[in-house]
């Protein structure tokens, strides 16, 4: 057994990144098959990866935000080491890494107690929530009066980066404007008087494609996003992460008929942050909130 002075942490390449998402695709969790090109941009030196003779074993992603957030994810060991202690290691040097910042994480229910022994506590928990969401009848071009579904490439992207800050801890304008253009993935948002009143992202992955964010002011306007992201999906089965904490977001995606399939629990090492949880229809990513 090599021991873990053999292991080597640095940050991750290109190629690492492309292998991170297959691990994790690898745990069952369904990464958006282009997630990675944004999560680079993100923050260039918060993916990990931990090499035993130059062969990556395990990873950790500790993004940074802004100068007071930063957020865990990608944290996995190969199942030939686990139980060796380097995906420990990883750990400390991932949250080394957030030293002195709040940071979140989306974990595994089942890990939770592990997490708290870091300092972590309970916020809420994210349901995935897949299907193909049906809605009796036509949907009408206005979900409510004056309310338009609109390309959101044809917004100012600084409002579109706005609207974003009223559900995430921090500015995250580089990963953001990222997420919505790359190639492959629909990017929408409701417009009324000329405010941003929802905002959803679809993209594929492995499995059922994947949905996040989703942003609303309301249940309809939640539902006219999620139709027509579906519509421009393979075969229309879409995947969205629903915070428990917003009971109308999960009844709502239960009533298209969408079904719960995964959980993690959303976790942070201090004050819960104020977010406007009652417009979360879906959360972004779980690798990078």
């Amino acid at each position: 057994m090599t021991g873990l002075a053999g292991l080597e942490i640095n940050g991750a390449s290109a190629a690492d990144m492309a292998l991170l998402r297959d691990w994790a695709d690898e745990e069952g969790w369904n990464p958006g098959d282009s997630d990675r090109f944004a999560f680079a941009v993100a923050d260039p030196g918060g993916f990990l990866v931990g090499r035993l003779r130059g062969e990556p074993v395990a990873c950790i992603s500790a993004v940074r935000y802004g100068a007071g957030f930063g957020f865990i994810g990608f944290y996995i060991a190969r199942p030939d080491v686990r139980g060796q202690g380097y995906g420990i290691r990883l750990w400390k040097a991932g949250m080394e890494r957030l030293d002195g910042r709040l940071v979140g994480l989306d974990g595994v229910v089942e890990q939770q107690h592990n997490y708290r022994k870091s300092g972590f506590r309970s916020a809420w928990n994210n349901v995935r929530h897949e299907g193909v969401p049906r809605l009796a009848g036509d949907l009408p071009e206005e979900t409510a009066p004056g309310v338009r579904i609109v390309d959101a490439a044809t917004l100012p992207f600084g409002q579109l980066a706005a609207y974003d800050r009223r559900f995430f801890p921090a500015p995250r304008d580089a990963f953001l404007a990222a997420w919505v253009a790359l190639p492959g993935r629909t990017a929408l948002a409701a417009v009324r008087d000329g405010r941003i009143e929802g905002l959803g992202v679809v993209r594929p992955g492995s499995g059922a494609s994947r949905i996040g964010p989703l942003y609303a002011a309301d249940p309809a306007v939640a539902a006219a996003l999620l139709l027509r992201l579906a519509e421009r999906t393979p075969d229309g089965t879409v995947a969205v992460d629903v915070p428990d904490a917003h009971p109308r977001a999960a009844a709502l995606l239960g009533g298209l008929g969408l079904t719960p399939t995964f959980e993690t629990a959303r976790m942070y090492t201090g004050q819960e942050p104020d977010l406007d949880l009652t417009g979360i229809y879906g959360v972004t990513s779980l690798e990078l909130g």
